[in-house]
């Protein structure tokens, strides 16, 4: 089994997770010298979003120079270090690739609005004329994902596309220069000793020839994304088969993983189980995130089905599921308590596979609120003030202390990159440390617990000990049973054909009876092996 099948990692947000030189923002000495917290945690990887120069338009996913570190996150040797130390607590290392834009800041999009239509620098950028009798209309009816049109008009009268915001232009993956120069950018990173990718809208980088009208309900349901005509697009998977055999030849400098340990995980928001599952064929991605598990609503029958459907669509190998991200509201406010996403954090640690978790996750963060002079993320202003953003899940760790900045940044700085929250003590990691009932300790535990009881092959289904129609779920991975209760009444333990031992519980568990809202794990050593995978059990 390979590493990355049934693997815990760790996402980290720079700006935001821990601050070293005092400027209030996050920066790569700092998360080096927290790195240890994750390493305890139990997580084996560790995914740092972007660090690259940058504007900032989109949160650092508008990069000007993809082999460069932003002068306020530090230098080429803190990244250095950063991997080193990654290395030494026996953490891998994954960084985000940005491939469908640049930032509006780039050489290549200075050098093509300078150089006008027709040119080659325009080439490597999807640059149309206009629509209407003087091309005053946009060249199709796209939308971007941050709303608005998905194209800017220049002062020469062309237009260029951009899915996100208008300081993100899209790049044209059929041009061969594009191609070329994002493989060496591979190649840059895995010299400096990366074990692997996570790449940004895997699902968006060649648009359909000729761009056609894509119809009314763009992005507004996510099942039909596959449908639209700049996602999913089938020029996607030669390219990365392109990347996969790189990534499996390329030579490995020393600390890092063997060219055929190193993973790339798609970050592809496509929701038919189907159409995702050929992202990670063996000789494409390792990895794709599971969106529509992060995005189920908490209802036994949804995540049932959900489940199902992921880890039984064709072709596919482990399934990666994750309940949160920098882009996503955190799961104590998405779900509606902290009861729910402690109990979430189990049902998805049981699942065979792999998972993400996003920092503060463990923390039990809840999402924060940003007073409006200090919102950054582009969807406040896309939206017309109507849509706050994403900043609420970007708020600086709280690490110490009674009062902001909880140990995030030393006590010269006048303020964090983004205002935390006034009540948010008991969250820290400090409190959270000293109390054997807090979301901290129960990550920490069901991790252990995880490793300690690995599934015997992380693509199989587990067996259902729970019918669809039940208010709660039950299920068996090799010898760790999770049983969680998303009903309105307890629920008792016995009669449910369950054997083992009780081990950890999201919530109060009195031995015989599992409130809603509660999940709980139990150990069974003794089944053979080769019971798991059926796709059921006994059925109450």
């Amino acid at each position: 089994m390979s590493w990355w099948q049934d693997t815990v990692c760790y996402e980290l947000y720079p700006r935001a997770f821990a601050d070293w030189d005092g400027d209030g923002t996050g920066d790569l000495a700092g998360a080096t010298a927290r790195l240890g917290h994750i390493a305890e945690l139990g997580a084996d990887a560790v995914w740092i979003t972007p660090f690259y120069p940058s504007p900032l338009a989109d949160g650092g996913y508008d990069i000007a120079d993809y082999t460069a570190v932003a002068p306020d996150l530090g230098t080429s040797e803190d990244f250095d270090r950063l991997t080193a130390r990654a290395h030494d607590l026996g953490l891998k290392l994954i960084v985000d690739l940005v491939p469908n834009h640049t930032s509006d800041q780039h050489p290549w999009f200075r050098e093509a609005l300078a150089a006008g239509p027709g040119s080659t620098a325009r080439g490597r950028y999807l640059f149309r004329p206009g629509r209407g009798l003087a091309g005053e209309l946009p060249p199709n009816d796209w939308q971007s994902a941050f709303g608005g049109p998905a194209w800017t008009r220049v002062a020469d009268g062309e237009w260029y596309c951009h899915l996100h915001a208008p300081e993100q232009p899209d790049l044209n993956w059929r041009e061969q220069e594009v191609r070329s120069a994002f493989s060496d950018v591979l190649r840059y990173w895995l010299d400096r000793g990366v074990d692997g990718f996570r790449v940004d809208v895997a699902h968006a980088l060649f648009k359909a020839e000729g761009m056609p009208d894509a119809g009314p309900g763009q992005h507004q349901d996510p099942l039909r994304n596959h449908l639209m005509p700049y996602y999913d697009q089938e020029e996607l998977h030669p390219l990365y088969r392109e990347w996969r055999k790189l990534l499996d030849t390329h030579p490995a400098p020393p600390g890092a993983v063997a060219p055929h340990d190193r993973v790339m995980v798609a970050e592809s928001a496509v929701f038919d189980p189907a159409r995702l599952a050929r992202y990670i064929r063996p000789d494409e991605m390792h990895q794709a995130f599971n969106f529509a598990f992060l995005e189920a609503a908490w209802d036994p029958a949804e995540l049932r089905r959900v489940i199902d459907a992921s880890l039984s669509a064709p072709g596919g190998g482990a399934v990666t599921w994750l309940l949160s991200s920098h882009d996503a509201v955190r799961p104590v406010t998405r779900l509606g308590s902290a009861m729910r996403a402690r109990a979430a954090a189990l049902l998805m640690l049981a699942l065979p596979g792999s998972a993400y978790l996003y920092q503060g996750e463990e923390l039990g963060l809840p999402q924060a609120t940003i007073p409006d002079h200090r919102i950054l993320d582009p969807l406040w202003e896309r939206s017309g003030h109507t849509d706050r953003g994403r900043d609420g899940s970007r708020v600086p760790l709280p690490w110490s202390g009674d009062l902001p900045p909880y140990g995030f940044t030393t006590a010269k700085a006048e303020r964090t990159w983004l205002p935390q929250p006034d009540d948010w003590a008991p969250y820290t990691v400090a409190a959270q440390e000293r109390d054997p009932a807090s979301t901290l300790t129960l990550y920490r535990e069901a991790l252990r617990l995880r490793r300690a009881h690995p599934a015997y092959d992380p693509t199989a289904a587990p067996r259902w000990y729970s019918a669809p129609t039940d208010p709660y779920l039950a299920f068996r991975r090799s010898a760790l049973t999770c049983v969680v209760n998303l009903g309105t009444q307890p629920l008792p333990l016995a009669g449910l054909g369950l054997t083992g031992s009780p081990v950890l519980a999201s919530g109060p568990f009195d031995g015989g009876t599992i409130p809603p809202d509660t999940a709980l794990w139990l150990v069974d050593d003794t089944e053979p092996q080769h019971n798991e995978g059926d796709g059921h059990g006994p059925v109450h």
